[in-house]
């Protein structure tokens, strides 16, 4: 990944596990490089030494075996006296330049060393594509002899060590690999905890296995996750406490209002605790809401269960009508599906006068119930925070129309016990549609 700065383009990886993958293969890369490098140098100074010491103990012991031979025989001795660095060439060779290199100066010190003070010589670079020198001197009986010495830098690498080298740079990457992988793994698995917190959920908690600081780190996070269940938990009895112990004060009042004489506060002032009442029980069932994990699964036939849905609204003159129906059954927890939907119809009801319910089923076995309206729908900026307990749009708190901002967010929070999603968006042409997708069993 490239990063664009003011200052130009930034190429360090974002990621920990790029870098450290980048870090760790350059620093065995380089270690790599340094061990061949050091092999290679010592195989310069072997071949040196080898190739000096050819010429200090070969080349006399040669000039001296070609001296001795008839005329006529020295040239078939030449090949058996050859080495690998140097030959013997007999006639006066190639004119040459008598200016020497410092590296050259060193062979043609040696040569000369060897060859001792009984047989003059001249020591010259040949010109070419290769570092070349040719002493050349005479025998005894006048025969000029060139010696035809090629230095060699480095010995001959074998055909195989390339792939050797390949090889180990592979073995090199993968194990880099495998090492960023399992430091960073449990990262990435804790940032995936995090990103998936949950408390009410059955998600699985982290394991706590591993190196010990991976494993105390999986322990915190798990503790911090019992820890907001807890609150969570905590949070919810208090509201249906006091939820509950409104109901009896409430009642009371109504009582007390209701034996009042007529009058028109007398009417505000019922409307006023009919509104309380309704939020007090709205609030219980939020909170048991939390609780729906507690009822058991059954296996259900969604269709027929959809049209009872429908039939009970219709019987009290409500705009609820069915459209595309799927088969089959599936298993969930009946209550809460069925308050799930009727709070999303009785939100259609509301705002748009009328619902529709319509049931598909998906080639991956997943089950859509879908509750559309035809109202003014919601805001694309709000389609989530609506779901959220308390939230309203009509920020009036009207009375017909603000409602208790709890309807929605009792859905979704049910929806997850159920192990459902629930989706608002806007419908094409106006409206809402509220979709509660369940998973196959």
């Amino acid at each position: 990944m490239v990063r664009r700065t003011g200052l130009g383009v930034n190429l360090w990886p974002h990621t920990l596990r790029a870098r450290l993958f980048v870090i760790l293969l350059a620093g065995l890369t380089i270690a790599h490089a340094m061990s061949f490098a050091v092999l290679f140098s010592e195989r310069y100074i072997a071949a040196r030494s080898v190739m000096f010491n050819t010429l200090e103990t070969d080349i006399a012991t040669s000039i001296a075996i070609l001296d001795r031979l008839p005329a006529a025989e020295r040239a078939s001795w030449l090949d058996r006296l050859a080495r690998g660095s140097y030959r013997f060439v007999l006639g006066p060779g190639i004119p040459g330049d008598p200016v020497l290199t410092r590296a050259d100066a060193e062979v043609a010190d040696k040569v000369r060393a060897a060859i001792g003070a009984q047989y003059p010589i001249e020591v010259e670079s040949v010109p070419g594509g290769i570092r070349r020198l040719q002493a050349h001197l005479r025998l005894s009986d006048g025969e000029p002899l060139t010696i035809d010495v090629t230095p060699r830098g480095v010995m001959p690498v074998a055909d195989w060590l390339p792939f050797v080298l390949v090889a180990q740079l592979s073995l090199l990457v993968l194990c880099s690999w495998l090492a960023v992988r399992q430091a960073t793994r449990p990262l990435a698995d804790l940032a995936r905890a995090a990103d998936t917190l949950d408390p009410n959920s059955k998600t699985p908690r982290l394991s706590e296995t591993g190196p010990r600081e991976v494993a105390y780190a999986a322990t915190a996070f798990n503790a911090m996750r019992d820890r907001i269940a807890q609150y969570l938990e905590e949070r919810v009895q208090i509201l249906a406490a006091i939820s509950h112990d409104l109901q009896t004060p409430i009642t009371r009042m109504k009582l007390r209002a209701e034996m009042a004489d007529d009058s028109i506060e007398r009417d505000k002032l019922i409307r006023d605790l009919e509104e309380v009442e309704r939020l007090v029980k709205e609030g219980v069932a939020y909170a048991r809401s939390v609780h729906g994990k507690d009822e058991k699964a059954s296996r259900i036939d969604l269709a027929s269960f959809v049209q009872s849905l429908a039939y009970d609204y219709q019987d009290t003159g409500k705009a609820v009508t069915v459209g595309e129906l799927g088969d089959g059954t599936i298993v969930t927890r009946p209550h809460a599906l069925r308050r799930i939907l009727t709070n999303l119809v009785d939100n259609a009801l509301k705002f748009g006068g009328s619902a529709e319910i319509e049931l598909q089923r998906r080639a991956d076995g997943t089950v859509l119930i879908k509750v559309s309206d035809r109202g003014p729908g919601i805001p694309e900026a709000q389609l989530d925070a609506v779901l959220q307990p308390f939230f309203r749009l009509e920020q009036s708190r009207n009375r017909d129309t603000g409602g208790t901002g709890l309807g929605l967010a009792i859905a979704q929070q049910l929806a997850i016990v159920i192990g459902a999603s629930l989706t608002l968006r806007n419908r094409d042409g106006g409206g809402l549609a509220a979709e509660l997708a369940i998973g196959a069993a």
